[in-house]
């Protein structure tokens, strides 16, 4: 225990580095997910047929792979980020894929009916988006977002391979230099505080929208 407390400031030093990763991939992937699921549900079919194309790479491929191809491969033909930069790409990318599925299932279930009233009303169809079908929307898939969040605060523990110095690699380089695997439960211990702190304020959210129960 006494090597736990000593080694902790250094795995929550890396921690910093997993909850930036976590928020910048969420602010930036939930949108791009929501406005990728409008145009999975598009009439236009050469549009439906690119997004479905990149859906099915991002889901199809492993975000390890994904991490290695941004950050070794882009540079081969002039695209260079730093190491918190493709990482962060690659994990927008790859997490917009899969809110862009999730929200499609859910736009998909509101009735066309609600349409049609809504055009009765007066509404544009921008009004009609942000007022009537996100709304419902975001009520009906919260809880399979909220089991891909808690997926992503532990994905970020990949991020290890471009060598950014996360609560991951703090605990290896802490586990190495004393021979100890005692920094690993001090790694899980981290992890296990994220994601149960994510799924109670989940929770929280997701009793807050059951306004009609």
């Amino acid at each position: 225990m006494n090597y736990l407390i000593e080694v902790m400031p250094q795995l929550l030093q890396g921690a910093t580095t997993t909850l930036k990763l976590f928020a910048y991939t969420i602010l930036g992937s939930l949108p791009l997910g929501i406005l990728l699921s409008f145009g999975l549900s598009s009439r236009f079919k050469p549009l439906q047929w690119i997004l479905r194309f990149y859906v099915w790479i991002m889901r199809g491929t492993p975000l390890l792979l994904q991490l290695i191809f941004v950050f070794y491969g882009l540079p081969l033909v002039g695209i260079i980020f730093d190491r918190f930069e493709a990482a962060l790409f690659a994990f927008v990318l790859n997490y917009a894929a899969y809110y862009a599925e999730i929200f499609r299932g859910g736009i998909q279930s509101i009735p066309l009916g609600q349409y049609e009233a809504s055009k009765v009303i007066g509404l544009t169809p921008v009004q009609t988006i942000t007022r009537i079908i996100i709304p419902q929307v975001v009520k009906i898939v919260l809880p399979s977002v909220g089991n891909e969040v808690i997926n992503l605060v532990k994905d970020t523990s990949l991020v290890y391979i471009l060598g950014l110095s996360d609560v991951m690699r703090a605990g290896k380089i802490a586990m190495e230099r004393d021979t100890t695997l005692l920094p690993l439960f001090g790694v899980a211990i981290i992890y296990l505080a994220l994601t149960g702190v994510t799924s109670v304020i989940l929770k929280q959210l997701e009793n807050r929208l059951n306004y009609y129960r």
